[in-house]
């Protein structure tokens, strides 16, 4: 029997959005931390710490592997850091592994750390790949606590950690995406045209918004910094994952609608165009 795939819609995801209070600090909107940022991917890191910052975080600290870079000059209230301060964030506060992160032994080991952690994690790029070749990781991942991680595949990823050909995935997506359920029991959300949305125990979602112009690089980066920051305001973490992808792919549209794109749409333009979005759904 097929599964009965239900869309997202915006009526539903707007229940969870609420208006600030006029006395309200940077601490009732949590901490984000994002690791990543090895030589040569700073960027990606920079991505996901921007859009986490743009979309609500109260506080976002972005542990570079490569710590040469001392300040974000186009976002400077970013918090560039050691890794070893992600660690160390105080509840309500989600961790974002994978932007840059590379496949270094550092890399190895930070992602091992981040999944000892009791924090919410979403795990993206090189730190599913990671995971795709080492079955120890595989099990740390399955140990963690159920609904406190989610997973951000696009097919190739997803590929790796189901260990067949991305034409396999591409050709059956449902079943891709249910398997990677089983397989790791954490929320999934397999990428590309008309994700897919799965958490154990729910029901299958697909997301109807966005376009080709996100065929381009740091897009998926961009995401993760989304879904990072609506877990840290308080939404649980399929919830944020539903919210995220969402908006992602609204706020792409949205910059087509305003003459940015689909060719030469960037990453760094939909995070803004996020933001727009998220604070015109507020409001209306």
């Amino acid at each position: 029997m097929a599964s009965v795939i239900h869309e997202l819609q915006l009526d539903d995801l707007r229940a969870w959005l609420k208006p600030r209070a006029v006395n309200a600090h940077k601490g009732d909107f949590g901490s984000v931390g994002v690791l990543g940022g090895a030589s040569g991917m700073v960027g990606a890191a920079l991505l996901a710490g921007r859009s986490a910052l743009w979309t609500g975080a109260g506080r976002v600290f972005v542990g570079m592997i490569d710590t040469r870079l001392a300040v974000d000059s186009v976002v400077p209230e970013l918090m560039l850091c050691e890794p070893a301060r992600v660690f160390a964030l105080d509840p309500p506060a989600c961790l974002a592994v994978g932007p840059g992160l590379g496949q270094s032994k550092p890399a190895e080991q930070l992602l091992t750390e981040a999944l000892r952690s009791s924090l919410p994690l979403v795990l993206d790029a090189d730190a599913l790949n990671l995971i795709a070749r080492d079955p120890v990781l595989q099990d740390q991942l399955r140990e963690r606590a159920p609904g406190q991680t989610v997973l951000t595949p696009h097919p190739a990823e997803a590929a790796r950690l189901l260990g067949c050909a991305t034409e396999a995935v591409q050709s059956d997506r449902v079943a891709a995406v249910e398997n990677l359920v089983q397989r790791f029991a954490c929320v999934v959300v397999l990428k590309g045209a008309g994700s897919l949305i799965l958490a154990p125990g729910a029901a299958l979602l697909r997301n109807s918004t966005g376009n080709a112009g996100m065929a381009s690089a740091g897009m998926g980066d961009v995401l993760t910094g989304l879904l990072a920051a609506q877990v840290a305001q308080g939404l649980s973490l399929l919830q944020a994952t539903q919210f995220a992808v969402y908006l992602h792919g609204a706020a792409a549209d949205a910059a087509v609608a305003s003459g940015i794109g689909p060719i030469g749409l960037t990453a760094s333009e939909v995070a803004q165009h996020a933001r727009h979005c998220l604070n015109r759904w507020i409001s209306s």
